[in-house]
């Protein structure tokens, strides 16, 4: 295919998106009249919302670093051996618009973005900004869709508070509670869940809408494959898309300097296969949220996002080899 990364060919001028702001992996950048070409579609969306946890972390500054970290990355992933541009065609759009201070606008324009790739059948890749932003992506994949949606939520959190301090509700707390309230969402598997910055009445808001929860504790202890393939056995029974959400937290944090501080998570081995096992049963979108670049000075969380969405991808391209 034409549209590989740049690493394939000896260095060229890599497409930017705006003034000193590579594209994902660099990869050609795309508008919306050539989204059809493609079979997935990268997207940032740089907004950070009202703060929930003290000072404000400066993860919409993520959409730039993260594809910074990118460009050292190429699609062949020996484990196992192939190179997934030779599957599936994806191009760069670019950030959506957001708007300081303005939740409802910025999300509208994040819907908007969504649209123009979900409209035309095509799978996203996303990066954030806070979690809040799965809320407007969601709300594009149901909108364009007939049929029942699942979730595959990674988190250390379960975000299901449906407000931030009763005035908020587009908060990075509240995700998967707007989530709940969508009719075609019916399967949600919220997964590496644990630690004291979760709500004591977050269970059992979980259990009354029939939902699925698996600490990060229970899959330590038990088989990965034996977890990846209840999460299968559950989410894909009676959907017809399904979405892969990541908070960086999933992780344990001497993996994720550049993100929340939370113990006891998921090792990058264990979060990168379940991805790229997941993914390869067919999803229609990833997203990977909360990396704080001023406090990532190595940029290793910033490339832990870049690793999970190559090898979101690259499940992609295997569904797209076994059909």
């Amino acid at each position: 295919m034409k549209n590989k990364p740049t690493c394939y060919d000896l260095r060229e001028a890599i497409p930017e998106l705006y003034s000193d702001v590579p594209t994902f992996m660099g990869l050609p950048k795309t508008d919306s009249s050539q989204i059809n070409e493609h079979d997935v579609i990268v997207m940032g969306a740089p907004w950070e919302g009202i703060c929930t946890t003290g000072s404000f972390t400066g993860c919409e500054l993520a959409t730039k670093t993260i594809r910074l970290a990118s460009l050292r990355y190429g699609g062949y992933l020996p484990e196992f051996d192939y190179d997934l541009f030779d599957y599936i065609s994806a191009d760069d759009f670019g950030d959506s618009p957001y708007f300081p201070g303005n939740s409802n606008d910025t999300f509208a324009a994040i819907e908007n973005m969504a649209n123009e790739i979900y409209s035309r059948g095509k799978q996203s890749l996303c990066f954030g900004g806070d979690h809040s932003i799965t809320i407007p992506i969601l709300k594009s994949i149901c909108k364009n869709t007939s049929g029942n949606v699942g979730i595959i939520h990674f988190d250390a959190h379960l975000d299901n508070m449906p407000s931030y301090l009763g005035k908020e509700k587009n908060a990075r707390c509240c995700p998967m509670y707007r989530a709940y309230e969508m009719e075609q969402i019916t399967k949600i598997v919220h997964v590496g869940i644990r630690g004291p910055r979760n709500n004591f009445k977050g269970l059992e808001h979980v259990r009354s809408n029939n939902a699925k929860f698996i600490s990060s504790f229970e899959i330590h202890k038990r088989q990965l494959e034996d977890v990846i393939n209840e999460i299968k056995d559950y989410v894909w029974e009676g959907t017809s898309e399904v979405y892969l959400t990541v908070c960086s937290d999933v992780l344990d944090a001497s993996a994720n300097p550049g993100g929340p501080t939370d113990f006891a998570g998921l090792s990058s081995y264990q979060l990168l296969s379940m991805i790229h096992s997941l993914s390869s049963e067919g999803i229609r979108g990833f997203d990977f949220f909360e990396i704080y670049p001023p406090q990532d000075h190595a940029a290793t969380s910033s490339h832990i996002a870049a690793w999970a969405g190559i090898y979101a991808l690259s499940g992609m391209a295997k569904k797209k080899m076994n059909i």
